[in-house]
């Protein structure tokens, strides 16, 4: 079994930051991608960045030069920091893993989800 534990989320006033953060744990071989999703109320679940090891971040457009994605391999932790934020960054975040377990069996798995809201 694999848990991902997701802090981070709250209230925040438009133009202010926040961190989100994802811990794994659990029977993992390796971690290959990290990524963070939101889904707005009555809006399909997105990509909001994602970051696979030994390459480069991907982002989604609306986040672009606002969210930073990083992570920290040995504490298997994933990490979004997010600056400027905007009422329409309100979602429930989502953190994603693509992982390979000790059988060599390549899983993925989400995380309960944690809610951003902005406003003033």
């Amino acid at each position: 079994q694999v848990q991902l534990v997701e802090s981070g989320g709250g209230l925040e006033q438009p133009g202010g930051s926040l961190r989100l953060s994802c811990a794994a744990s659990g029977i993992i071989l390796s971690i290959n991608i990290m990524g963070w999703y939101r889904q707005a109320p009555g809006e399909e679940r997105e990509l909001v960045a994602e970051i696979a090891t030994g390459a480069s971040p991907n982002y989604a457009d609306s986040v672009k030069g606002r969210f930073t994605i990083s992570r920290d391999n040995a504490k298997k932790t994933v990490y979004l920091q997010m600056n400027s934020l905007k009422p329409e960054d309100t979602a429930l975040y989502y953190c994603k893993i693509h992982y390979i377990n000790f059988l060599g069996a390549r899983l993925h798995s989400w995380g309960q989800g944690t809610q951003v809201t902005v406003s003033s």
